[in-house]
């Protein structure tokens, strides 16, 4: 019982904690920003939110330090971005989709070779090891579709297929001990 209750006081104040500084950075992020600022400056405080205002913007009254944070980062996109997505609006979904397809195809492609040729891994934990690979890899590499639903999808399609491997099929004394 003793060894059981250290653990889960630490992870009941971990959890504690990482819910309060989600709460307390949502409430920030509520303020209003010209008040807050307003304020900042007049208390003499080292640091104030001039750096977040972004050039030639506005900002009403009742705009949130949230709202400028998102116009301040949103970011102008390159022309090659631009044309990019001139080009991609008239390639079909469905194609746009297999591309995708094809793009992870190719990633887990890659990492299965370099499994099989290098290690000495069997088939089915290469196969498995490389599908996640090429997930993480494609998760992070620009892809022919904005979104990010098929990015996860990538990632835990195969953690999904490791978690049921390592469950159902894992450790053989561990099986026979459910038997």
């Amino acid at each position: 019982m003793k060894k059981s209750f250290l653990p889960i006081l630490l992870l009941l104040l971990a959890i504690g904690l990482s819910l309060g500084a989600y709460i307390g950075v949502k409430k920030v992020l509520a303020l209003p920003f010209r008040a807050t600022n307003d304020m900042l400056h007049q208390e003499s405080w080292p640091i104030n939110l001039d750096f977040l205002i972004p050039a030639g913007i506005h900002i009403p009254e009742r705009m949130s330090i949230g709202e400028v944070i998102k116009i301040r980062f949103k970011g102008h996109k390159a022309i090659w971005e631009q044309w990019a997505e001139a080009i991609m609006a008239t390639v079909p979904i469905r194609y746009r989709y297999l591309a995708n397809i094809v793009f992870y195809g190719f990633w887990f492609f890659l990492f299965m070779v370099f499994f099989r040729l290098f290690t000495f891994m069997g088939y089915g934990r290469a196969f498995r090891i490389s599908l996640l690979l090429g997930g993480i890899t494609y998760f992070f590499m620009p892809d022919f579709r904005p979104g990010r639903l098929d990015d996860l999808c990538a990632v835990l399609i195969p953690l999904a297929i490791i978690m049921i491997k390592w469950k159902f099929f894992g450790n053989k004394k561990r099986i026979k001990a459910r038997v």
